[in-house]
């Protein structure tokens, strides 16, 4: 289980949030602690002008750094914290429960929960992320969906080593480690855990444990052939 421990997936020196892992050994922990880390900050600071058209809800529960620019056409709901320099475009959906480092960016259409981004994290389009935490410098390719929910509605228990171990909980997206790539219209299945500097193709659905730099690709290719190739069959 060591190399699950947070320090193997991310680094924490210059997040401004790092308190939020202290208490933590496995970054799954920490997913489970957003909500009451942000109940203890002092929340309702907003530094930067807010569009008309944008929407915020609980604002009094909302904290938005220098620098950031929110378009018109986003929502965002407090609880949530946003850091310096990000960017919040139109018709993202913030839903609370979400922790935003410096220098990332919530895109068009992408949908966050009980989520935390470190520093330069990007979610740019059309991108769900439900019960996740996303590395630093990690960048999602548009249409990204990160599934958070069992089938069965059974908690999310992993396969470590040859042996099952039980995360507790219910909700548990995935947990993505510093400069981890992934391609458009990707799909990860609950509980998935990515090592950091890995790379994952599009359109590809995975799960499980990826360990550090590895590449997730479809054991399947594409074929291109002529027409004059295929067989036709008379009518």
């Amino acid at each position: 289980m060591k190399s699950l421990h947070i320090q193997n997936f991310f680094d924490l020196s210059d997040f401004a949030h790092k308190a939020l892992f202290e208490a933590c050994e496995y970054p799954w922990e920490a997913i489970s602690a957003i909500k009451e880390y942000l109940n203890s900050l002092s929340l309702g600071k907003i530094d930067v002008e807010i569009p008309k058209g944008a929407f915020l809800e609980n604002p009094e529960l909302i904290s938005i750094g220098e620098g950031t620019a929110v378009e018109p056409g986003a929502f965002i709901k407090g609880p949530c914290v946003v850091g310096k320099g990000c960017s919040i475009r139109q018709g993202a959906y913030i839903r609370g429960n979400v922790v935003v480092g410096d220098h990332c960016v919530v895109g068009h259409a992408t949908e966050a929960k009980n989520t935390v981004f470190l520093n330069g994290a990007q979610a740019g389009h059309f991108a769900y992320l439900g019960d996740c935490i996303l590395g630093n410098h990690v960048n999602l390719g548009a249409g990204t969906k990160c599934a958070n929910l069992k089938l069965d509605n059974g908690t999310v228990v992993l396969s470590v080593d040859g042996e099952s171990v039980d995360t507790g909980l219910r909700k548990f997206g995935a947990v993505i480690g510093d400069f981890v790539q992934i391609g458009c219209n990707a799909v990860t299945n609950p509980g998935t855990i990515i090592g950091p500097r890995s790379r994952w193709y599009p359109c590809v659905n995975h799960g499980g444990i990826v360990p550090p730099n590895s590449i997730v690709k479809p054991a399947q290719k594409s074929q291109v052939v002529s027409i004059n190739d295929v067989t036709q069959t008379k009518k």
